[in-house]
C-alpha cells in the first residue's frame, strides 16, 4: 500500500500537513486563547496589586530584590513579570502546547485518519513539534511585551534599575530583556521535550501535560536539596534563573551558557525518544 501511495500522481510527502494548516488549527483551539488571555492579564493584575498595596520596598532586611524595583520603570516591571512567572506560569503553556498536540489527536480518534491521508509519521511529528514550539515561543514573547507596554504606561520609560545597584541605560534594556526571554525559552525546552515525548506515549492530553509539569516541579524540588551538591549542576532547574546575569552592568554569560547546554542536551534526547517511540507505535486511535 505504501508503494501505491508514493507513486500516486502529485503526491509529495513533504507537502502533507503544511505548517500553516497546523498553526491555524492550533490557533483556533480554546485552550490557546485561554492561555493567551491569562498571560496577557498577569501584568495588569500586578499593576493593580501594586496600586492597592503601595510601592514595594526592601522589607525589614533592607535587601533590595528585583520585585522591589518593579515600579521604577516599564523595563523593571517587565523583568519582574518574567521573574515571578518563569518558575511555573511559563512552564504551563509550553507543557500545554507540546503535550496536547499529538495526544489530543489520539484522544479524538483522528490520528489514524491523518496517517491514512497519508501523512508520514515523521512529517506529522515535525509539523506538530514546530508549531508547538512556535506557540511556546509566542507565549514567552507575549508576557514581556504586554508587561513592557503596560509598565511603561503605568510607571514611565526609563533605565533598568538593578537590585545590585546602578542601572542599565534605557537603550540597552530591550536587548537585555530579549536575551532574558531567549534564555527562558531555551531553558523550557526540557519541559517541551518531556511533554512531547509523553504525548506520543498516551492518548490522554491531560496526562502528557500534567506529567511534564509534574516532572518539572520534581526537578525544582531536587534542586532545592543542597545535600546533592554538584549533582544539581546536571538539573535543568538549577539554571532556570541564570538569566539574572543578563541584568547586570557587565553581562555575564557563564551561567546562561551552562544552563542552555544542559537544557538543549535533555531536550534533544527527549525529542529523539518521541520520534523513536512514535515510529514504532501501533496507532489504533
Amino acid at each position: 500500500m505504501s508503494t501505491l501511495v508514493e507513486s500516486a500522481p502529485g503526491y509529495r510527502a513533504r507537502h502533507t500537513l503544511p505548517l500553516r494548516v497546523e498553526a491555524v488549527r492550533q490557533l483556533k483551539r480554546r485552550r490557546t486563547l485561554v492561555m493567551a488571555g491569562i498571560l496577557a492579564a498577569l501584568p495588569f493584575v500586578l499593576i493593580i496589586a501594586f496600586a492597592i498595596g503601595g510601592t514595594p520596598d526592601g522589607g525589614e532586611s533592607g535587601r533590595v530584590t528585583l520585585m522591589d524595583t518593579a515600579t521604577s520603570s516599564g523595563a523593571n516591571f517587565a523583568a519582574t513579570c518574567l521573574f515571578v512567572s518563569a518558575g511555573f506560569l511559563l512552564v504551563v503553556p509550553v507543557a500545554l502546547f507540546c503535550g496536547d498536540t499529538v495526544a489530543s489527536e489520539a484522544g479524538w480518534s483522528s490520528l489514524r485518519y491523518l496517517l491514512a491521508a497519508p501523512v508520514p509519521r515523521s512529517r506529522l511529528l515535525w509539523s506538530k513539534l514546530a508549531v508547538a514550539l512556535g506557540f511556546s515561543a509566542a507565549a514567552m514573547l507575549l508576557l514581556p511585551l504586554v508587561a513592557l507596554a503596560a509598565g511603561t504606561a503605568a510607571y514611565g520609560w526609563g533605565p533598568l534599575e538593578l537590585p545590585t545597584g546602578g542601572s542599565l541605560a534605557a537603550g540597552d534594556t530591550v536587548s537585555r530583556l530579549a536575551l532574558v526571554v531567549a534564555f527562558i525559552f531555551v531553558s523550557q525546552l526540557v519541559t517541551a521535550g518531556l511533554a512531547f515525548w509523553l504525548s506520543t506515549k498516551t492518548d490522554a492530553p491531560l496526562g502528557a501535560v500534567g506529567g511534564a509539569v509534574g516532572l518539572t516541579i520534581i526537578g525544582n524540588v531536587l534542586d532545592a536539596v543542597t545535600a546533592l551538591g554538584s549533582w544539581r549542576d546536571v538539573l535543568p532547574a538549577h539554571w532556570q534563573f541564570a538569566w539574572i546575569d543578563a541584568l547586570q552592568p557587565q553581562l555575564e554569560w557563564n551561567g546562561m551558557v551552562k544552563g542552555a547546554a544542559v537544557s538543549v542536551t535533555y531536550a534533544l534526547v527527549l525529542f529523539a525518544l518521541a520520534f523513536r517511540n512514535f515510529s514504532r507505535k501501533d496507532i489504533v486511535s
